[in-house]
């Protein structure tokens, strides 16, 4: 439950009501996780009260409708230390919407393979230049600027698996007949796209 956790991080601070909390959710994390849907929140904070990590007390307001606050409870913050201080553990497998869409594209052929391939290949560079901007932009700004590395580690590492796919699917795409056009060459060390050049250049600064 990330959420959840999250949302017991954010009460340790002080307590709050609901659209307090999506406001502090979405400055603390950045554009990369996106925002947090109210709905969604509101029945967090009701599973959370239920299981008796949070309190809710309702607030009189004069000019207003009358609102919820939430505070954290010790057994929220019990909570809260145990999930924050062990490893997290994949346990959903690897799922990406690429690997389907390679596995089409095979069926296709070669000409569809190497299609999707220089394709998806212009995509991921182009994400690498946003990402860069977005980091010069957050750069001020710690917890945000680690998730804008990891998401930048994480396309460089999506566009290498681009050359990988290249490699071992290709031979597989080229048993259905048709033959294969000329791929391009894949980025080498030395001669890297301005976009990873301008990523790397962002890194954060020593404090």
């Amino acid at each position: 439950m990330p959420l959840h956790h999250a949302v017991l991080a954010l009460l340790t601070q002080r307590p709050s009501h609901g659209y307090e909390l999506k406001a502090r959710f979405e400055d603390a994390i950045g554009p990369q996780w996106g925002g947090l849907n109210i709905g969604h929140l509101y029945q967090i904070l009701e599973r959370l009260v239920r299981d008796g990590y949070v309190s809710r007390t309702q607030v009189t307001q004069a000019d207003r409708p009358d609102k919820n606050l939430y505070t954290l409870t010790e057994a929220g913050r019990t909570e809260l230390d145990s999930w924050a201080t062990t490893a997290w553990v994949r346990v959903g497998g690897f799922r990406d919407e690429l690997f389907l869409k390679l596995f089409g594209a095979v069926a296709l052929g070669p000409q569809a393979l190497t299609a999707l391939i220089e394709s998806q290949r212009q995509t991921y560079l182009s994400e690498l230049a946003g990402l860069a901007r977005q980091r010069r932009a957050h750069a001020a700004e710690p917890l945000v600027a680690v998730l804008i590395d990891a998401a930048i580690a994480h396309t460089k590492a999506d566009l290498g698996l681009l050359d990988s796919a290249a490699q071992h699917l290709t031979p597989l795409a080229e048993a259905h007949g048709v033959p294969a056009p000329e791929v391009s060459q894949p980025h080498r060390p030395g001669g890297r796209d301005t976009a990873i050049g301008d990523a790397e250049g962002a890194r954060p600064e020593s404090a």
